[in-house]
């Protein structure tokens, strides 16, 4: 039997690999966009035909695009910069290597990521309940703050929904910046100390641009994430309360209103040019941070 060249043997090695990655992912987008361009719904489940662009057309004329988008950047913006934030204000403080307690303290910050999320979201949502949740009853009225009331108010929602997210994503935030951080030689701090540099020029010049690539990730990886983040929207507000004025409710994004489409309207085929909106918008964002910010540059 002839022996294979090593092009083809290398080609054989990575073909389930191609076939699982083609049956898993290409073959549902494809399917998902040919769906985006017919009627298929309950009423035409087996029937359904080609409609051109019309969901599409909908989307923009009916302006769920324009609302779905404004709603969309709030929640990933409101709970990406937040939970960045704390989570590297943490990483520092944990770095210290006189703080007493560092193991305990760590043990302690990253109880939150050791709860199933889909409990600790319906645990929150008992907390905001208005008036008699933990929050609302005893721990707004203790630092003199208003009630948040996750089903009436606009405000109260997106406040319930971002502080939330904050409580169930930091400790990933703080434990990749803490660990960004353990990998930083002391060297150079010992070298900035005799040269008698203080605790911000240190910061400035040592810490944040080796960290760049950490954060470069981080950054990246979370805004796809959180843009995509479906469970705290859908079980704490269910993406309202609802604003008359407008076309969609006060917290809908992309893909809790695509599910709605699809499992409470049984309108499949809009919910997949929702689903394929949602993506091409994604996709264009990471684009264009890549290529005109260069938060990425030298990573590989």
């Amino acid at each position: 039997m002839p022996r294979l060249s090593p092009k083809v043997e290398g080609f054989l090695y990575f073909l389930p690999l191609v076939v699982a990655v083609l049956f898993l992912f290409l073959y549902p987008v494809l399917y998902a966009v040919y769906i985006s361009f017919t009627n298929m719904n309950l009423l035409h489940i087996f029937n359904y035909r080609f409609v051109g662009l019309l969901q599409y057309e909908l989307m923009l004329r009916q302006g769920y695009l324009a609302s779905l988008l404004i709603n969309e950047v709030a929640w990933t913006l409101g709970s990406l910069i937040p939970m960045m934030a704390l989570g590297f204000a943490l990483a520092l403080i944990l770095n210290q290597r006189d703080l007493y307690g560092r193991s305990l303290f760590y043990a302690i910050l990253i109880l939150p990521w050791a709860f199933p999320g889909f409990i600790s979201l319906l645990v929150w949502s008992g907390m905001w309940t208005d008036p008699y949740g933990f929050m609302n009853r005893y721990l707004l009225p203790f630092l003199h703050l208003p009630h948040v009331n996750l089903v009436h108010s606009v405000w109260g929602a997106w406040t319930g929904l971002i502080v939330t997210n904050l409580w169930l994503s930091f400790p990933y935030y703080m434990t990749v910046f803490y660990s960004g951080l353990q990998s930083i030689p002391s060297e150079l701090y010992e070298l900035a100390d005799v040269d008698g540099a203080g605790a911000l020029a240190k910061f400035t010049r040592i810490t944040l641009p080796s960290l760049k690539k950490t954060i470069a990730f981080v950054f990246i990886t979370s805004f796809v994430f959180t843009w995509n983040n479906f469970y705290p929207i859908y079980v704490l507000t269910g993406g309202g309360p609802g604003i008359p004025s407008k076309p969609i409710a006060s917290t809908e994004t992309f893909i809790v209103y695509a599910y709605q489409e699809a499992f409470s309207y049984n309108n499949y085929a809009f919910a997949a040019a929702l689903s394929i909106v949602s993506t091409a918008i994604t996709m264009v964002l990471a684009v264009i941070v890549l290529k005109f910010t260069g938060i990425l540059e030298g990573l590989v």
